[in-house]
C-alpha cells in the first residue's frame, strides 16, 4: 500500500474556513507544500520544525487513527496541508473514504493536480494574494477547474490588505461563474495572542465593510476564519 507523510489527525472538531464552514469534521494534515506563504498559519507542515511529527502512513494507517479518535462519531473528513494534492498516494485513502460513505474536502492554491481530486466532495481552491509573496499560476489553476464537476469546487481568496482586496475582485471577476468566498486573514500568529478574538472580529467588520460598500462585488460571502476565534492559533482544533 502506499504511504503518505502525515504530520497530525485530529478531531472531532469543525471546519472553520470556506464553503464546509462550520461542519463537523476530522482531519488528516499532511506535510509539504510547494509555496512558501509570508502569513502561513501551518508553516510546520513545511519548515521543518515539526519533523519529527511526521509519520509515513498507510491508508488503513489513516483510518485506524481516526477510528481510535472517533469511532461511528464522524462521517466527514478534511484533507489539510500544506498542499495536500502533492500526495498521489493520497488516491487509495480517498477511494477507501467514499467506499464507507464519508464525505471529504480539501483545501489547496490549484497548483498541483491528482487524478483522485474528482472523488472529493468539497474542493476549496485558494489562489494566494499579494501579501503572502506567492504569485498564482492561473493557467495550473484552470486545468484543475477543468477537470472537476463546477458544483463540486470554490474559489476563495484571503485578504490581509488593500492590494488583497483589489485582486479578490481580479479572480472574481476573472471567474463570475463560480461560488466565491472572500476570508480575512489573521495576522497575529504567536501562541499566545492578547485580545485575539477581538481584533480578529475588528479585521472580519472591516472586510464585511468593504465587500457591502463595493458595486463589483455581488454574489459573494465573506468569511472569518472561525476555529481562531474559538481557539486562536492552538493546533490539532
Amino acid at each position: 500500500m502506499m504511504k503518505v507523510p502525515v504530520l497530525e489527525i485530529f478531531g472531532p472538531t469543525f471546519q472553520g474556513e470556506g464553503a464546509v464552514i462550520g461542519q463537523k469534521t476530522m482531519f488528516v494534515r499532511t506535510a509539504g507544500c510547494d509555496y512558501r506563504c509570508s502569513w502561513c498559519d501551518s508553516a510546520f507542515t513545511w519548515d521543518g520544525s515539526q519533523k519529527d511529527n511526521i509519520s509515513m502512513m498507510t491508508s488503513d494507517d489513516i483510518f485506524e487513527s481516526l477510528d481510535r479518535l472517533a469511532k461511528d462519531n464522524y462521517n466527514h473528513v478534511t484533507i489539510s496541508g500544506g498542499n495536500p494534492l502533492l500526495n498521489k498516494g493520497l488516491s487509495e485513502f480517498v477511494e477507501a473514504a467514499k467506499a464507507r460513505g464519508i464525505r471529504l474536502a480539501i483545501e489547496t492554491q490549484g497548483t498541483k493536480y491528482q487524478d483522485w481530486l474528482p472523488l472529493i466532495d468539497d474542493v476549496t481552491i485558494s489562489p494566494k494574494p499579494p501579501s503572502s509573496g506567492m504569485k498564482t499560476d492561473f493557467k495550473k489553476l484552470e486545468f484543475m477547474m477543468n477537470r472537476l464537476n463546477p458544483a463540486q469546487y470554490n474559489l476563495k481568496v484571503v485578504v490581509f490588505d488593500d492590494k488583497d482586496f483589489e485582486h479578490a475582485k481580479e479572480v472574481h471577476a476573472k471567474y463570475p461563474n463560480i461560488e466565491f468566498y472572500v476570508q480575512v486573514g489573521n495576522p497575529y500568529l504567536g501562541e499566545r495572542v492578547e485580545n485575539h478574538t477581538e481584533k480578529l472580529l475588528a479585521r472580519y467588520e472591516q472586510l464585511v465593510d468593504k465587500v457591502m460598500n463595493d458595486k463589483e462585488l455581488q454574489n459573494v460571502r465573506v468569511l472569518p476564519q472561525l476555529h481562531t476565534l474559538l481557539w486562536s492559533n492552538k493546533q490539532g482544533v
